[in-house]
């Protein structure tokens, strides 16, 4: 699902750079230029890396 329409970024997007480390959402910002011009998707995309560490924190969590 495309989070920022001005950008074209996914959901998919946010979600792989989160596994690969950029948890915050400055973070996320300057590696895929979300949220640049309107900032419609800044609370979809919060909501996204916090669903995704949260799957993180459920999966280690289940595996130890």
């Amino acid at each position: 699902m495309f989070v920022c329409l001005c950008q074209g970024i996914t959901d998919t997007q946010i979600r792989q750079a989160v596994r690969q480390g950029q948890v915050t959402f400055s973070q996320i910002k300057r590696e895929l230029n979300v949220a640049m011009q309107c900032g419609r998707c800044r609370k979809m995309t919060q909501h996204i890396i916090n669903q995704e560490i949260e799957a993180q924190a459920d999966y280690y969590e289940a595996a130890s």
